[in-house]
């Protein structure tokens, strides 16, 4: 969408448009209405245009995180801005919700307000589409903690992550080598079409290879509260179950809560299995069982990278890191 479209749409012609976006007084309001509204229902953002970009002082590096509160991230951001911080560029941070549909468009928001040279996206449900929109900005873009199998035509970005549906199956396994037999699963939510839906496929694949017919998903929406919750009700509706894998360390807590309140006990009723290695995971009591994601590795990656490409010195790349099992009192 450009202002060539938006004055095809307002029948106008693209020195008025021109004239809205630059607030000149010689234009009939209600034209003026009108340009704006089509603007906002089509999701035009002024592009202040790739020239504005290219020719900028500025030296800012933007990091666009998934979830308003995402403790994974937030350890992740913290090696971010360590490494940034000694490179004289800028950092500017800005997070968006869970449920959030419009991705892309967030972050070609970000890219064109802030005027970035670079951007790190921690999460999101990114695809090869991503290219139609990014094709015309002059930005260096590494995806971070995402699916590593996104491709475009024309590597215009890095990708770094790990394999997650390897990760759910060695997790799942873990669980069924101890002798579980009925294994609950908790996804983060509907909305999560990428790394989600890739450990719930892991989680399967290892179901279906030990001939377990009986799986079990809940939604704990990557929240302490909403896990618990859902898990209290998980354990009154299928009592047989003896195990949770939770696809992130924090439903894994919420999860463990839950079960010591239904008054069962962890591991002896019910083993937890975790997803991230996060600190706090080690410090629960009984500590989390856990697939550990190499962070401060995936991290440091993202910026190194980005200021390779950045500065010309290399090409984007794809990278998948290894994961590890933590095995910790939680799963036994």
């Amino acid at each position: 969408m450009n202002i060539k479209d938006i004055a095809r749409l307002a029948n106008v012609g693209v020195s008025t448009v021109s004239r809205v976006l630059n607030n000149h007084p010689d234009v009939k309001e209600e034209t003026r209405q009108n340009i704006l509204k089509i603007m906002k229902e089509n999701n035009y953002i002024p592009n202040n245009s790739a020239r504005i970009l290219k020719s900028s002082n500025q030296k800012t590096i933007g990091v666009l995180v998934k979830g308003i509160f995402n403790p994974f991230f937030a350890e992740m951001l913290e090696v971010i801005q360590s490494a940034i911080g000694t490179t004289g560029y800028d950092m500017i941070v800005q997070h968006y919700d869970y449920n959030t549909t419009n991705e892309i468009d967030k972050l070609v928001a970000f890219i064109k307000e802030k005027r970035l040279q670079g951007v790190i996206c921690l999460g999101g449900n990114f695809d090869a589409k991503l290219e139609d929109y990014l094709k015309d900005l002059p930005v260096t873009i590494v995806l971070a903690s995402v699916d590593t199998k996104i491709t475009t035509p024309n590597n215009i970005l890095s990708v770094i992550g790990i394999d997650n549906e390897k990760a759910g199956y060695i997790a799942t396994k873990y669980l069924i080598d101890t002798n579980h037999k009925n294994i609950a699963i908790i996804i983060g939510d509907s909305s999560d079409k990428k790394i989600g839906v890739l450990r719930q496929k892991g989680y399967e694949k290892a179901l279906k290879e030990a001939n377990l017919t009986n799986s079990y998903i809940i939604e704990g929406d990557f929240k302490y509260d909403i896990a618990y919750k859902k898990t209290k009700q998980l354990l009154l509706d299928f009592p047989e179950i003896t195990a949770i894998f939770a696809i992130s360390d924090i439903m894994a807590i919420g999860a463990c809560k839950a079960i010591l309140d239904s008054g069962r006990t962890i591991p002896k009723d019910v083993s937890v299995m975790g997803f991230d290695g996060m600190d706090i995971g080690q410090y629960y009591n009984p500590p989390i069982t856990t697939i550990k994601q190499p962070m401060i590795e995936m991290a440091s990656l993202s910026v190194d990278i980005l200021l390779d490409v950045l500065h010309n010195k290399s090409s984007n790349k794809q990278i998948t890191l290894e994961t590890k099992l933590i095995k910790r009192d939680s799963a036994l």
